[in-house]
């Protein structure tokens, strides 16, 4: 009697940033035992198990940027006949900035076994570090680099409540920061992390204005990840002035009641106070 095929499965694995010992016991057992690795780096994959003392006995294979695509049929081919493939990238959880997500994706899409051996990443590392509160955040992967697209990138976090974490190229952190300055306020407070777990490891807090100034002064080194501080919330307008929205609205014919809910809603003020204010106003 023939049974069915076995199905492997694809396996995500997130490598140390810098400090071979971060790795998990788990990682060290699918780095030994994987039918086949998907390494960013293949060079890098082969210091870390050596650093690891961990023998590889798979079939290493090439997975960065370009080649992500080309090698997604052969590594699902690979799940589907019953291997291990693990991917792993230089440093972090692969998929996160890095390459990861197509293949998962893609797996999901076939219905193919996929986990997750979780680890080290430099976004919750650095905002931990960041002293900022950090109990809500969003995570913007790599700065543009473009000038232009940058400005109007950092536009749309002038009012972003949460935390904000990405990664910048050290020869670019000055500029970015000068810009970030300039456009949320050189007030806002901020945190970069550089060589995060490293030997160099360095964290940088203070005012977007006094960290600008600190990367100006020379070159910085390593990889960096950038946190900045959730936006101060608006001050409320006071109600006496959004009592001319409310007449509006009413003469365009809307109820009274509709109109200040309206309005006060979108200026986040108490309806009982505004509707005070509105019948105030009137002779």
């Amino acid at each position: 009697m023939t049974g069915e095929p076995a199905i492997g499965r694809l396996v995500l694995a997130a490598t140390p940033l810098g400090d071979a010992r971060d790795a998990s016991m788990r990682l060290r057992a699918a780095l030994a035992e994987a039918d086949v690795i998907a390494a960013e780096d293949t060079r890098r994959l082969r210091a870390l198990a050596a650093a690891l003392d961990v023998t590889v006995t798979g079939r290493v294979v090439s997975h960065y940027d370009a080649v992500e695509q080309t090698r997604l049929p052969g590594l699902l081919d690979d799940v589907r006949a019953g291997r291990q493939v693990l991917v792993v990238t230089d440093a972090g959880m692969p998929a996160v900035s890095d390459p990861g997500y197509r293949i998962v994706a893609a797996a999901a899409a076939a219905e193919l076994p996929v986990t997750c051996l979780p680890g080290p990443s430099a976004v919750t590392t650095a905002l931990v570090l960041s002293g900022l509160p950090v109990d809500r955040f969003c995570f913007e992967g790599f700065a543009p680099r473009r000038a232009g697209e940058r400005r109007r990138w950092l536009s749309t976090l002038a009012t972003e409540p949460r935390a904000v974490v990405f990664f910048e190229s050290p020869h670019r952190l000055g500029e970015t920061l000068a810009e970030a300055a300039e456009v949320l306020g050189g007030a806002r407070a901020a945190a970069v992390c550089r060589e995060l777990t490293k030997r160099h490891e360095e964290v940088r807090r203070g005012s977007l204005a006094s960290l600008a100034g600190w990367a100006a002064e020379g070159p910085v080194r390593g990889e960096i990840t950038v946190v900045l501080a959730g936006a101060a919330p608006l001050a409320a307008p006071p109600v006496e002035a959004l009592v001319d929205a409310v007449a509006e609205r009413v003469a365009d014919g809307e109820r009274l009641k509709d109109a200040v809910t309206v309005v006060a809603e979108a200026a986040g003020v108490r309806k009982r106070e505004l509707y005070a204010a509105v019948v105030a106003s009137r002779p």
